[in-house]
């Protein structure tokens, strides 16, 4: 069973030094099980995301929540 990648948004901010991006599900803004990903730019961070986005949709075993 896999989850479409469509079910998945990404959400980006800015922390300090660093930027976070984190995956969301349906319409909740919170990160996934509590996971961000960390960059130095957005677009790494957002990338990071969209990687772990990709792992969660092939194997949804991986979701806790």
């Amino acid at each position: 069973m896999t989850t479409a990648r469509n079910d998945f948004q990404i959400r980006s901010e800015s922390r300090g030094a660093r930027w976070v991006a984190w995956v969301t599900q349906g319409s909740d803004d919170q990160p996934l099980d509590s996971v961000l990903l960390v960059g130095q730019t957005r677009d790494e961070a957002e990338s990071n995301a969209q990687a772990w986005a990709d792992k969660l949709a092939g194997d949804p075993v991986l979701i806790r929540g």
